[in-house]
């Protein structure tokens, strides 16, 4: 990790799970996005196919290309987005770095880092969010849905109850720290 003031110490960096997967999320949209796609197949096909005018043959293009990105997609895109994410937990703060096209760094100090929350599966891969989730947000789970804001988090990481204790430790030792210069009493 680049960026580190002159005494922090990495306690560990990782990245999340690379490649194709399927979410808890995906259960309703494989279902939604099957039916949104076939729908505006079936639209533009039937439209083409009936010779009906220019307006309602392009009429049906941008939801073909919704189809198909909602279809077959975001997955790629995911998968793309997590190939150039990493993580690290020094004694400051938590680190995410991200982007394909432009890099993005996010930097939560522990100081003044509020809840965090540990969700695991049974093979001991996991998700830690930082922060709190908005009560009724339906699209949580689509971490490459195009415009949703997301809690930070590191996503699908390995030994994730490992890394969650890291950063417990690291949190309570942040707060039991004076900043340089405090006074005592």
């Amino acid at each position: 990790m680049d960026n580190l003031s002159i005494n922090e110490r990495v306690l560990w960096s990782g990245a999340p799970r690379q490649g194709l997967m399927l979410r808890a999320s995906d259960l309703l949209m494989i279902p939604f996005s099957l039916l949104w796609g076939g729908f505006a197949l079936f639209w533009e096909y039937s439209v083409l196919s009936s010779g009906a005018p220019l307006v309602f043959r392009l009429w049906g293009i941008p939801f073909v290309l919704v189809g198909l990105y909602m279809v077959a997609g975001r997955f790629l895109v995911e998968a793309w987005q997590r190939a150039y994410t990493d993580y690290a937990v020094t004694d400051e703060r938590i680190i995410i770095r991200s982007g394909i096209f432009k890099r993005r760094m996010k930097s939560l100090n522990l100081r003044a880092m509020g809840e965090f929350s540990l969700t695991e599966n049974g093979k001991g891969e996991g998700t830690i969010a930082f922060g709190i989730s908005p009560a009724g947000n339906m699209f949580s789970g689509l971490a490459s849905w195009p415009g949703v804001e997301e809690l930070p988090r590191f996503d699908t990481i390995a030994d994730a109850r490992k890394v969650y204790e890291v950063i417990r430790s690291a949190h309570s030792a942040a707060h039991h720290t004076r900043p340089f210069g405090q006074r005592l009493g």
